[in-house]
């Protein structure tokens, strides 16, 4: 249930960056595709053998590193041009509501 968003973006960065619609939905379904055979191949070629944990942990820097890319490249300068006051406090609101949510998120799990 948490991917939907997730492709539901990458399809709408994808059409901005000039993808027809056909072509973004066959990018996605393939990239989805890959995503998880190096899901798999990761979890068979790391080493670990005794906890799951050990196994995808490593995995875990690249995969935000991908997610930090692309908001700051893709997705902030966008922002950044926006030059209605109403416009941009409802993203950076967006924005820090995020934020909070991880916090509060990461605080109930450890």
């Amino acid at each position: 249930m948490h991917e939907i968003p997730h492709e539901v973006g990458d399809f709408a960065i994808l059409l901005k960056s000039g993808f027809t619609r056909c072509d973004a939905a066959l990018f996605q379904l393939f990239t989805a595709g890959v995503g998880l055979m190096g899901s798999l191949a990761s979890l068979v070629f790391s080493g670990a053998s005794n906890s799951m944990e050990a196994r995808a942990s490593w995995i875990l820097p690249f995969t935000a590193g991908t997610f930090l890319h692309i908001g700051l490249v893709t997705i902030l300068p966008d922002l950044l041009k926006e030059e209605d006051p109403k416009e941009s406090l409802k993203q950076m609101t967006a924005l820090l509501l995020g934020i909070f949510v991880m916090a509060c998120v990461t605080n109930a799990f450890e």
